[in-house]
């Protein structure tokens, strides 16, 4: 019996003295799928490095560099010597708001926001809404016609509209010389020039907002439509009770995305109007612009930057928590 007991127990034993064998000698099963996963990690590594070293260079130490450079007296003096720059603290936040060309910048660029950002928003629905259920023909001519101003380079659609709107020549007023109409001069008024921008921005920002709402419209489900018509609901009610409660989770989108575009104008103005006349468009990002690259003002600049991704960064925060709260 004791024999048997012990012939019986031998294998196990065996089996026993191999496993540890082999997990002392770091051969076994957890210890080739750590090299496999270490294998793994170190192929990820290495596919991400370019794009870590250009993000690290080109944006990482950008943003830390401005960050530090918005609390110092930085300048064209101090190109060739960074270091050499006086450490002046909350100085340039403060005189900031001291500074009317900045006040004036901020309500022109609010102005532009609120009046731009619904307009977008409205023209990308109506778009998408007529091209989902009412143009039949031509629907592919009409949604690259809509879409095309927003690839097209915004340095060309600026010049193409800075002719359209010249009191002297461009097309407009071509059109009201013919008719016997005195146009007005729309980029040289005060009155008439942000709103001007404003129109060329929602012209070219619509396409984007439109194959977004777009995909969205067509995402809703068929049945949802047809049930709401058994039951007597009419174009507009359709559209109220069905169509808006689920697009806003693609409204949400938009309007975030629409609202941080529009925050950070800067092309429009700079290349239609410079500014003028007397300040009228100008925008925080060309007052920015100029102060770090027209005067060298490199730290109240990098904290004008700064006030300005604030804003944005509460703005956006404001949109998520008021819309979110009815997509979720």
């Amino acid at each position: 019996m004791s024999t048997t007991t012990a012939r019986a127990g031998a294998p196990g034993a065996g089996q026993g003295a191999v496993v540890s064998k082999a997990q002392a000698d770091g051969t076994g099963p957890g210890r080739r799928r750590r090299d496999r996963l270490s294998r793994h990690n170190l192929a990820g590594w290495l596919f991400s490095t370019p794009f870590l070293v250009l993000f690290l260079t080109f944006m990482a130490f950008p943003i830390v560099a401005t960050l530090l450079m918005s609390f110092t007296d930085f300048g064209l003096r101090n190109v060739t010597d960074p270091l050499s720059a006086q450490f002046v603290g909350l100085d340039n936040y403060t005189k900031l708001f001291q500074d009317d060309k900045f006040v004036r910048a901020l309500f022109n660029t609010a102005y532009f926001v609120v009046l731009g950002v619904p307009l977008t928003i409205g023209s990308g629905l109506a778009a998408a809404v007529l091209l989902n259920s009412g143009i039949d023909r031509l629907r592919t001519f009409f949604r690259v016609g809509f879409y095309a101003p927003v690839v097209t380079a915004i340095v060309a659609v600026a010049v193409i509209w800075r002719f359209v709107l010249d009191p002297s020549e461009g097309l407009i007023a071509g059109l009201g010389h013919q008719l016997g109409i005195q146009t007005p001069d729309f980029l040289g008024s005060e009155t008439l020039a942000m709103p001007s921008l404003i129109m060329m921005a929602v012209w070219r920002n619509m396409g984007s907002a439109m194959v977004l709402f777009l995909a969205g419209l067509q995402a809703i489900p068929t049945e949802v439509r047809e049930a709401a018509r058994i039951d007597g609901a009419g174009i507009f009610q359709e559209f109220r009770r069905i169509t808006v409660p689920l697009l806003r989770p693609t409204m949400l989108y938009v309007a975030v995305m629409t609202t941080i575009g529009f925050l950070n104008v800067f092309e429009e103005p700079f290349v239609m109007t410079d500014g003028g006349p007397s300040d009228s468009t100008l925008t925080i990002s060309l007052h920015m612009y100029r102060e770090g690259f027209d005067f060298f003002h490199m730290g109240y600049a990098s904290a004008m930057a700064y006030v300005l991704f604030v804003i944005v960064l509460a703005i956006t925060t404001l949109q998520l928590r008021l819309l979110k709260d009815k997509t979720s």
